[in-house]
């Protein structure tokens, strides 16, 4: 069996879950090298724990590359035992390869980038060192992993071009866990006089976002019911719990299980919001949030700001909303219509159910042809043929993209 050691930054994040879930549907061993953000994490894959960082110290986490990487080290049997690495975040990468250095191993490694950090996108001298540092270990890397081709378009063709090979793999649901049925074609309208249901699910760290559905809130008042799952990042939020005191139409209902309680989440919602500020301008107009596939999935149609890729996404399949700014006015104005004209949802839900079920969950083998592609080739990218790939694939954002192999590698 072919084995990926996997460094993650949170063994406790449900998008490193489902990763892992993802390449052990596909028949690969998994063996975890991974921090947590929380003094006890229970995982069901062999782990190698690297201890525990904070959000936001950016101190503690660079610190932290170094621990890791010596705690990875000390696990030398357990980590040359993987054929191939597979680093997710730039901290992570780098704690991979001084991994690889203290234990003199020559493991080819592959970097998932799913979101292009605040700090590599500075025009000061810290957003240079740091893509300095990114471009470097990219250069070594044999795949690169994006969830968006924004982030090909925005950064990495940018700022390194000529230094990856590109393969898109967006953040649907695992192929092999169990989502239930999709709901039926027909769907009953809703009893006269229930709330539109405005759903807020993940990890809830937008300050904007947060500002605007408790607005909304306040504005609609019975007329709408906000339905928030998942954990308030107080680093970014600390107020969450104050300001959602009082209010009657607010609904927070904390941490939830995924894929077992999305069923129930998002069967609980008539649309959800897609939006996201935390880097406006930047990762936040690149992104490909996981509201899409798992809404998507559940026919419930998301709302997001036009302008960016995750409106792209929605206005290429008409499966949702897409408002201009200024959103303290648009986006009360179309809860205010849909409230009153529920057939528009029903539309955008019909034309959700009729996309094929692969729009939403990885097919089966999209991992195993990464690592099997990656194990065939030879030196890590690094001509100009590779980066008209990405350019490609950047132009597709539904293909995933087989990469190819330049001659003499």
């Amino acid at each position: 069996m072919t084995r990926v050691a996997f460094f993650g930054h949170d063994a406790a994040d449900a998008a490193v879950r489902r990763r892992v879930q993802g390449f052990r549907d596909d028949g690969l061993g998994v063996i975890g090298f991974m921090m947590r953000r929380r003094d006890e994490v229970q995982t069901d894959w062999e782990n190698v724990d690297l201890g525990r960082t904070f959000d936001a110290n950016y101190g503690q986490r660079v610190k932290s590359i170094f621990d890791g990487a010596r705690l990875a080290a000390k696990e030398k049997a357990r980590l040359a035992s993987a054929d191939v690495i597979y680093a997710r975040n730039l901290d992570m990468l780098a704690t991979a390869f001084l991994a690889k250095r203290y234990t003199k191993l020559k493991t080819p490694v592959i970097y998932e980038s799913l979101d292009v950090h605040r700090l590599l996108t500075r025009k000061d001298l810290v957003g240079a060192t740091f893509r300095w540092v990114e471009g470097a270990l990219l250069s070594r890397t044999k795949r690169l992993v994006v969830s968006s081709p924004a982030f090909l378009e925005n950064h990495f063709d940018v700022y390194h071009e000529g230094r990856f090979t590109p393969v898109l793999i967006e953040n649907r649901l695992a192929a092999g866990a169990d989502y239930g049925p999709r709901p039926a074609l027909e769907i009953n309208e809703p009893p006269r006089g229930q709330p539109l249901r405005v759903g807020w699910v993940g990890v809830l760290r937008c300050w904007r976002s947060f500002g605007l559905l408790l607005d909304l809130a306040r504005k609609l008042g019975k007329d709408v019911q906000i339905v928030m799952h998942g954990m308030p990042a107080l680093t970014e939020i600390p107020d969450f719990h104050a300001r959602i005191q009082g209010l009657p139409n607010v609904q927070f209902n904390g941490r939830y299980r995924a894929p077992e309680d999305l069923a129930r989440i998002y069967g609980g919602l008539d649309v959800v919001w897609a939006g996201d500020f935390m880097e406006a301008g930047f990762n936040s107009e690149w992104l490909l949030p996981n509201r899409l596939y798992e809404g998507g999935y559940y026919a419930v149609p998301p709302i997001a700001t036009a302008g960016t890729q995750t409106a792209k996404w929605i206005e290429e399949r008409n499966v949702g909303f897409a408002l201009e700014e200024n959103l303290a006015s648009t986006l009360p104005a179309l809860i205010e219509h849909l409230a009153a004209n529920r057939a528009v949802i029903e539309a955008r839900r019909k034309h959700l159910l009729n996309l094929a079920p692969e729009t939403f969950v990885s097919p089966r083998g999209e991992f195993s042809a990464l690592i099997s592609d990656t194990l065939r080739d030879g030196p890590p990218a690094g001509t100009a043929r590779m980066h008209q790939s990405s350019t490609r694939t950047a132009r597709n954002p539904q293909v995933t993209a087989r990469p190819q192999s330049v001659p003499g590698e």
